[in-house]
């Protein structure tokens, strides 16, 4: 028998398609909106801070997606993806005619509850339609495409609301809204749960959802206000709950998220994989952009078109990475991405001046995206590899909430390495940017020591599947992938 090509681009179908434009949609609706929110202040908020609108859509997403990829194993992937997309639909419908900033933090809640469900359920669907490599290629097409079009909403919001408006940036996700459900109804396939009968861990999910809505919460706090009792109270609420999510996690028949898991080196670091990503990927673009416009006065479509050289080579070195993982100890790919990366923030750190012209920033952009890529993409595949095939949604909760919280770590940690050495000058902007670049480098260093260790090729063969621990027998490793 002849043996199968090896493929660069995993086959084309309807499910891949839907998946990477609906996630597309709801990775833009996390910093699109912030774009317009002077607009919004203007028009229905009398001038008055609109934090909110940005706050309440990321603390319902993060607070859900953990239990709602549990869900999903147990109810099964059509039915809570085809009610994500109608509750987003439908609530960028609403904020999109709010009158008033009530009814748009309202219309943001929900659209943040539909963007969990869409969001947990692109690596169930994906790990459902493909299998072997043709999944790992998959899965890391859908992570470089989402991590792309995070980055490319800068520019997408600037464009739209200068344009036409605040509420173009709702209005944008009416139509695309509408074709991604009728496209989910023609070809998801009518999916039953996994083999765990029907118990919800309904104790744990509520503690859950406390948790990280305190701790997202706590985590956006802005980073030029002093310390109140408000984030007191927030942080005690976050370890309260927390550490009793955790205690039922080892008692419930169905747990919302399974402990036991995390004894599989392989498992855990993948997982370690995922929030570092972020943190430096989201953490240090916060900061990037602040200097394209602060340090070098360019407007908000200029300094996202700026930011080009990241996402492209994102994408396109995301499916190299995937593919690499293919013959390769995973482990030594990822970390590679990250030294690349590592670089790419140390070039920048040594080149960004108040007069750096742009097309020097070119090469280190080029390399951080393309380091971001090759480290990104893959480890969503590697976490599916090292998972038993029942849990996957459970396991893509956690990526996405991991990643969240990644986020909103490496944001405030850097925010705070920025305060240090930042300002309201070109220079001071300059030199609080250089900081956070030197830091997050640093963490690149780190990502690479740590990502080599845990997925090293005795834990992460190539193209191999390992086993994670599960309770149902008695601790002992149940065979993972496909």
């Amino acid at each position: 028998m002849p043996a199968p090509k090896s493929r660069r681009l995993p086959p084309l179908s309807g499910v891949l398609v839907l998946v990477m434009a609906s996630t597309g949609l709801v990775v833009v609706d996390l910093t699109i909106v912030a774009i317009g929110a002077p607009l919004i202040s203007a028009d229905i908020a009398d001038g008055a801070s609109v934090e909110s609108v940005v706050v309440t859509y990321m603390v319902a997403m993060g607070a859900l997606t953990q239990v709602v990829g549990s869900l999903s194993d147990r109810w099964g992937r059509r039915p809570l993806f085809l009610a994500g997309i109608a509750v987003f639909t439908l609530a960028s419908l609403a904020a999109t005619l709010a009158p008033d900033l009530l009814w748009l933090n309202v219309a943001r809640v929900l659209q943040g509850a539909g963007a969990a469900a869409i969001m947990v359920n692109g690596i169930p669907l994906l790990s459902d339609r493909y299998e072997g490599e043709e999944r790992d290629l998959a899965i890391g097409a859908w992570g470089s495409f989402a991590t792309a079009a995070g980055l490319l909403a800068p520019t997408l919001g600037g464009v739209l609301a200068e344009t036409f408006g605040w509420r173009a940036v709702f209005a944008v996700n009416l139509p695309l809204g509408v074709a991604a459900w009728a496209l989910a109804v023609r070809v998801l396939p009518r999916s039953r749960g996994a083999s765990r009968g029907g118990r919800t861990d309904w104790l744990g999910s509520v503690l859950l959802m406390a948790g990280l809505g305190a701790a997202t919460l706590l985590m956006l706090r802005s980073g030029d206000t002093p310390w109140s009792g408000r984030e007191t109270a927030l942080l005690l609420t976050a370890c309260a709950a927390l550490t009793a999510f955790l205690a039922v996690q080892f008692t419930a028949p169905a747990p919302t998220l399974e402990p036991r898991m995390f004894g599989s080196p392989a498992f855990s670091g993948a997982m370690l994989a995922v929030f570092l990503s972020r943190a430096l990927t989201i953490g240090g673009s916060v900061y990037l952009v602040l200097y394209f416009s602060d340090g070098l006065g360019l407007g908000p479509t200029a300094a996202g078109l700026l930011m080009t050289p990241i996402f492209l080579a994102q994408i396109v070195m995301g499916m190299v990475g995937s593919k690499l993982i293919g013959d390769r100890p995973p482990g030594l790919v990822i970390g590679s991405g990250y030294a690349l990366k590592g670089v790419g923030l140390a070039a920048l750190a040594l080149v960004i001046t108040p007069d750096t012209p742009g097309w020097a920033l070119v090469p280190p952009l080029l390399a951080w995206g393309a380091g971001g890529g090759i480290a990104g993409a893959p480890v969503m595949a590697v976490a599916v590899r090292v998972t038993a095939p029942e849990r996957v949604g459970m396991v893509a909760g956690t990526v996405s909430t991991l990643a969240s919280l990644g986020a909103g770590v490496g944001t405030a940690a850097l925010g705070a390495v920025f305060a240090l050495s930042g300002g309201a000058t070109a220079r001071a902007v300059t030199d609080g940017t250089r900081a956070v670049l030197g830091v997050s480098a640093a963490l690149a260093v780190v990502a690479v020591l740590t990502t080599v260790t845990l997925l090293g090729p005795r834990r992460v063969p190539a193209g191999g599947a390992v086993a994670v621990p599960t309770p149902e027998e008695g601790g002992e490793p149940a065979p993972a992938g496909r």
